[in-house]
């Protein structure tokens, strides 16, 4: 039963993050952006904010199912862990994870700033 989950929750991450390739590359280089004639600003019947907001709720949906992927692969990130680094294992997935949150929290300040 868990591999079944596991394999559906990959091939959901697999469609997810194509979808959310694709999604970005229609919105870089098919749909215009900035000050264009408002009927340019249209694909498949959708808007470039439509097609920004399915974008976003993609994205949001990928982040909770890697979570899930990652909480279904627990046992195995830290067996590999500790045969790659051995007693400090803890330690190093606490790094990992806070120099993500730095990662994350350092592009956040440069959006925003």
């Amino acid at each position: 039963m868990k591999k079944n989950l596991k394999y559906f929750i990959d091939a959901l991450l697999f469609v997810e993050i194509t979808s959310i390739a694709a999604i970005g590359l229609l919105l870089a280089f098919v749909i215009p952006a900035g000050r264009q004639a408002e009927g340019n600003k249209y694909f498949l019947g959708l808007h470039r904010h439509d097609w920004g907001d399915i974008h976003l709720y993609l994205g949001l949906l990928f982040l909770a199912l890697l979570g899930v992927h990652i909480w279904l692969n627990w046992t195995w990130i830290t067996q590999a862990t500790k045969s790659y680094v051995g007693e400090y294992w803890k330690n190093v997935l606490w790094a990992l994870c806070s120099a993500w949150l730095l990662v994350v929290f350092a592009a956040w300040l440069i959006v925003r700033f």
